[in-house]
């Protein structure tokens, strides 16, 4: 196993057994219908990767919800994270259209918002459907806002944006670098061409790697090229 492969596993088992919130008792059988159903989820919106649903159930997983003391997402999307920002500010930074005005940082940091994340990508990729979350309000107050679209999904998109992080952590750290570097340019960016995200100036550059790496339905895993990082 290589080192970056071992730091990640050991980040990883750090956060395994959740953060010490309060919850009921959950069976051990209860959690693996829940994880074969999120690996379900996330095997149709990723054709070709087979998830273990320990791992989907984990990505899926909010820290605030009350299984989350056997596992949630928090670790999985500080790994993904930095990864996503590495990654665009990459593609920005070998543009032909960057100028000296541009303000690289200002540029990934728009691109990789975690509301706009979670608007535009999580909710492509249906994760709202599976995340099991809390929203940050007291149940009185949730009960007379029930009704309320805007305030569920200031919500529902940062939880979705920091589901779609931990989906490219978890990614990287089950099937590698180079798949989760496809799935960026693929299947992430791409819902990002819109005002407010990826700079219009970029929407070009964008859509020609995606284009080399096969379009928006482009194979994630090709055998040959599995050591990239």
């Amino acid at each position: 196993m290589s080192r970056p492969a071992r730091s990640v596993k050991s980040l990883l088992s750090l956060n395994s057994r959740g953060s010490p919130v309060a919850s009921r008792p959950v069976t051990g059988r209860q959690e693996v219908r829940c994880g074969t159903k999120f690996s379900d989820h996330l095997n149709g919106v990723f054709s070709g990767l087979q998830f273990p649903p320990e791992l989907a159930r984990r990505i899926l997983t909010h820290a605030n919800h009350q299984t989350a003391t056997n596992g949630h997402n928090a670790s999985l999307s500080f790994i993904g994270m930095p990864r996503s920002r590495s990654r665009s500010c990459g593609l920005i930074a070998h543009s032909s259209a960057l100028t000296p005005e541009h303000d690289l940082e200002d540029i990934a940091y728009h691109t990789l918002h975690t509301y706009a994340l979670g608007e535009h990508v999580g909710s492509k990729w249906g994760l709202g459907r599976h995340l099991r979350w809390v929203p940050a309000i007291a149940p009185e107050v949730r009960e007379q806002v029930s009704d309320s679209p805007d305030l569920r999904k200031v919500g529902l998109y940062k939880v979705q944006g920091d589901a779609v992080t931990a989906v490219v952590g978890g990614i990287f750290s089950q099937f590698g670098g180079f798949v989760a570097h496809r799935v960026f340019h693929t299947r992430l960016l791409l819902p990002m061409l819109v005002k407010g995200a990826l700079h219009e100036a970029f929407h070009r550059d964008a859509l020609l790697v995606c284009d080399r790496m096969g379009g928006p339905e482009g194979r994630l895993v090709i055998k040959s090229s599995s050591t990239f990082s």
